[in-house]
């Protein structure tokens, strides 16, 4: 078994699974927390492997994708601490196999690598892959498997707080679907202009990026955001949520050597 470890902005995701057959064992997602230390994160990983009833000394080493640096080493140590193996991280060295087309691939982030990893290797190309997270991006694959770009857009979670933040009248409200389209006061208005809105977006994004591939594109989803917009949308949308795990199992066996 290995561990796979997504750092992002908000959210530390956990995946224990086979590295051969790519079965989960478990998933788990913590907040992302720049103050705590190796000891705290170690700590709370082994109250999961507890609660899943796995025995977390059959894992044979872990890969981490992190867009949060300060959290990369302490993530590195709280796997060293909790299972005594060292950590792959996904950056300058790692073989990756992906053909990045472009001005600066180094400038490309590991969670944005990873899920284009996993998407090549699962689904029919050329893929777009919107990742809702605390940003929204997009990356394009194209039909060669090439990445060849995308886009970086503000995250859901984070346009409904400076909404909210920034206005007087507008109260804070949680990120759940609207009863109707057009809403009839003003929380409702709010539900439905961030997730009709946001899955309107990404109709529209598709759309326009369809045209200028000039085929019709896989459209796949990922990021804890995905479920909750995803149904919204009109566009044929595959929402993958263990996207980025799959891709780390792939680099983990590609690099394990």
């Amino acid at each position: 078994m290995i561990l796979a470890i997504d750092v992002g902005n908000t959210n530390i995701v956990l995946g224990c699974m086979d590295a051969d057959t790519g079965k989960l064992h478990f998933t788990a997602r913590l907040a992302s927390d720049r103050l705590k230390t190796s000891d705290e994160y170690a700590a709370v990983m082994r109250n999961m492997f507890i609660l899943n009833q796995v025995e977390r000394h059959s894992i044979e080493g872990g890969i981490i994708s992190s867009v949060v640096p300060p959290l990369t080493v302490t993530m590195k140590d709280a796997v060293r601490q909790l299972c005594g193996r060292e950590s792959l991280v996904v950056g300058a060295g790692l073989k990756t196999g992906l053909n990045i087309v472009m001005d600066n691939p180094a400038q490309l982030g590991s969670d944005l690598v990873t899920d284009a990893v996993a998407a090549v290797a699962e689904y029919p190309k050329p893929i777009l892959i919107f990742d809702l997270g605390t940003a929204t991006t997009l990356s394009v694959v194209d039909g060669k498997g090439s990445y060849i770009g995308g886009m970086i857009m503000p995250g859901i979670s984070l346009s409904l707080e400076a909404l909210s933040s920034r206005t007087s009248q507008l109260p804070h409200i949680s990120l759940e679907g609207p009863k109707r389209l057009i809403g009839t006061n003003t929380v409702d208005c709010m539900k439905s202009g961030i997730v009709y809105g946001s899955a309107a977006m990404l109709d529209g994004m598709i759309a326009r990026v369809t045209r200028e591939l000039g085929e019709k594109p896989t459209v796949v989803t990922t990021g804890g955001l995905a479920p909750h917009i995803t149904k919204y949308c009109e566009s044929e949308i595959i929402c993958d949520n263990t996207l980025i795990l799959k891709g780390l199992r792939i680099l983990y066996n590609k690099n394990k050597a």
